[in-house]
């Protein structure tokens, strides 16, 4: 009788996990595959150093180091780093621009004795004192698109944490309520993209080719990973805390129920039909996002844990065998199709870097 409850119960749980749950790689090979995918990227490099695709991919890999220890990650963050003498890219007040900070940071916390932050403090204080020089009716904000959510919070927010200073919290709390206000659609939990892709008013509406609202994968991709990173470093008892915490866990039960069969988001979340092929970048930041929220309490395993794994596992069957990941859609503002197993991009080799590691920090 005990053996035939046995049995029950695990026909029971192969049913609820689903195959790709039931089969979670191992740590090493999950180790080899975020290896291969960095020397790969390493010897393939793509735009400016110091550019929003770049600090993408070095979150990847400041995450990388963190999770395996390996010291190959760290110094090529080192590198990089003090080739562009730990600067920003140019344009103080653009979120894109300070993103490569994020990396700066992480590197003072782990004792680089060569660490200068003082460019990334002095931008920090000018945007959050110093007024934009864009006004228009596409951008009336400081972050006036969705992706600034990815690349500009975690800079400040962690850098308040660092000093000890809430005044760098308080100008992220405003500038990242003014985008929440902008573009979050509080009927679909989703975010546009900026604000063509909101119906509002007279305008001829952009949409899908099923009639809905065009809601970007790698975009809500961008703000769900985002704000894991940015939750890592705010202050448990910041009195602001919880309405991050709650916009995490809005977002992560709307992709949830978006989640295609086969693990992978398409571009475009609200018209999957359209899109044959699953998207590397945007799913990659999903799983992330995903697996942080369970490692750290936010996400209820059960409920969330075959959706990260099924992702994962979509995610690894997209890299090639050089170490590539394939599948990822180029630059853009709105959902395309003009990808395939051969494209790549720098932000999804970060992307898939980032998920890799909360994957080995997962605990069964």
């Amino acid at each position: 009788m005990k053996k035939q409850i046995v049995i029950f119960f695990a026909i029971l749980l192969c049913s609820y996990s689903g195959h790709l749950f039931a089969q979670k790689p191992t740590d090493k090979a999950i180790e080899k595959s975020m290896l291969k995918a960095f020397k790969w990227q390493q010897n393939n490099p793509n735009h400016e150093p110091n550019d929003w695709t770049n600090a993408a991919y070095y979150m990847g890999v400041t995450k990388a180091y963190q999770s395996t220890g390996n010291k190959a990650y760290l110094n090529g963050l080192k590198s990089m780093a003090e080739s562009l003498n730990w600067m920003p890219k140019d344009r103080w007040f653009h979120a894109d621009d300070i993103a490569i900070c994020q990396s700066y940071l992480y590197l003072k916390d782990e004792g680089v004795a060569s660490a200068n932050l003082k460019p990334t403090v002095t931008v920090l204080d000018r945007v959050k004192s110093e007024d934009y020089d864009w006004k228009d009716p596409i951008k009336p904000i400081y972050w006036w698109w969705c992706d600034a959510l990815f690349m500009g919070p975690p800079v400040f927010v962690h850098y308040a944490a660092m000093s000890g200073d809430d005044k760098y919290l308080k100008a992220n709390d405003k500038m990242y309520k003014e985008c929440y206000d902008l573009l979050f659609s509080q009927e679909e939990h989703l975010f546009a993209r900026d604000m063509r892709y909101l119906w509002e008013g007279d305008q001829e509406y952009l949409k899908e080719s099923n009639g809905k609202k065009i809601f970007w994968s790698r975009g809500n991709g961008w703000v769900i990973g985002g704000l894991a990173l940015l939750l890592q470093k705010m202050p448990a008892d910041y009195e602001n805390r919880a309405f991050y915490e709650d916009l995490f866990k809005t977002m992560a039960a709307k992709l949830k129920s978006l989640q295609p069969e086969d693990g992978l988001w398409r571009s475009s979340l609200l018209d999957p039909d359209a899109y044959p092929h699953g998207e590397v970048s945007g799913t990659g930041f999903d799983t992330f996002a995903f697996l942080w929220g369970i490692n750290n309490g936010l996400l209820d395993k059960s409920e969330y844990l075959p959706a990260a794994m099924k992702a994962f596992n979509g995610l690894m069957a997209c890299q090639q065998k050089s170490g590539m990941m394939g599948w990822v859609q180029p630059i853009g503002a709105d959902p395309k199709r003009n990808f395939s197993a051969d494209s790549w991009e720098v932000y999804g080799t970060g992307a898939y870097l980032l998920a890799a590691s909360e994957m080995l920090k997962l605990k069964e």
